[in-house]
């Protein structure tokens, strides 16, 4: 029965990601096609991995692997080749994701628009239905929109929120949270963050602030940092991770709308410059289309 499920997992992350498949393999079929492997060849090839959204640092990284790997075995064979790069790219991303510890407290983190609500509420639904019992914070209370949203979601999942009014303190919000979790006896307490406030400064003092709260108070919960990203941005969701990894010691990432783009590579690159590994991408609005990410299933589909 499981393997039924993951299969379906899978076909359904090939179905929608059938653009970056598509994209990603006829560019490198079309690289293969220049016959000998040379300066030339690896110059393409460096090329076409950046222009799949591997960016420049991990497109040299892979070419000059490829490179190495090529003159040891001295292959002259493109399906050899072919294997080769599969091989890199797979060992690229294969970053071991630590299982979730009941209790933890995930704060999820990113900049407004990313999907940071509906991925809330789709963990929120996932965890109800492992029979776990789950917990909200509605810690961006700069935007009142943002906390409504968080309380409709919360009533349709059907999972507790703790909520305060517009403009109260974000890090009293997770206070008052994680003492209802401890109260409830809760295995997971998921608390919302802003995305953007008046300068970064005072989102990322804000975002410190929380994350302190969080270490003091969270007694026995396993702390775990999330953030959110938008594959569409590209290589900007690179230079987002940073700037929050900078703040917040990030240990986990949730690729949203990776089934709007053609160039799917960069979760990729994500992974290989932020040594992080990536634990759900998002390929729907569906609550079932936030789904795990296997790294080596997501490389086999880029070579279908």
């Amino acid at each position: 029965m499981e393997e039924i499920m993951e299969l379906s997992l899978y076909e359904r992350m090939r179905n929608k990601l059938i653009k970056t498949a598509d994209n990603f393999k006829e560019k490198i079929e079309n690289v293969m096609y220049m016959g000998s492997f040379d300066d030339d060849f690896f110059d393409e090839l460096e090329e076409t991995l950046i222009l799949s959204d591997l960016g420049a640092h991990t497109s040299v990284k892979v070419t000059e692997a490829l490179r190495t790997k090529i003159i040891e075995t001295r292959s002259k064979s493109k399906e050899e080749v072919v294997g080769f790069l599969k091989e890199i790219l797979i060992e690229m991303v294969a970053i071991e994701t630590k299982e979730m510890q009941n209790p933890t407290i995930i704060l999820v983190v990113g900049v407004n628009g990313v999907g940071k609500t509906t991925t809330i509420a789709k963990l929120s639904e996932r965890y109800k239905k492992q029979g776990k019992k789950v917990i909200i914070a509605a810690a961006d209370t700069f935007r009142a929109a943002a906390v409504e949203q968080l309380d409709e979601w919360a009533k349709r999942v059907g999972v507790d929120i703790i909520k305060s009014s517009t403009g109260a303190d974000p890090s009293s919000v997770v206070y008052d949270a994680i003492g209802a979790a401890k109260a409830r006896k809760a295995d997971i307490l998921i608390c919302d963050t802003a995305g953007r406030l008046h300068n970064k400064v005072n989102l990322m003092n804000e975002l410190q602030k929380i994350s302190k709260t969080i270490s003091r108070e969270g007694g026995d919960f396993t702390i775990h940092n999330l953030i959110v990203l938008d594959a569409t941005t590209g290589q900007n969701a690179i230079n987002q991770a940073k700037v929050f990894h900078e703040c917040v010691e990030i240990s986990g990432i949730v690729l949203t709308k990776l089934d709007g783009t053609a160039k799917g590579g960069i979760a990729i690159s994500i992974i290989d410059e932020m040594q992080i590994p990536i634990e759900y991408v998002g390929i729907g609005e569906k609550s079932e289309d936030l789904i795990d990410f296997d790294p080596k299933k997501f490389v086999d589909l880029l070579f279908e």
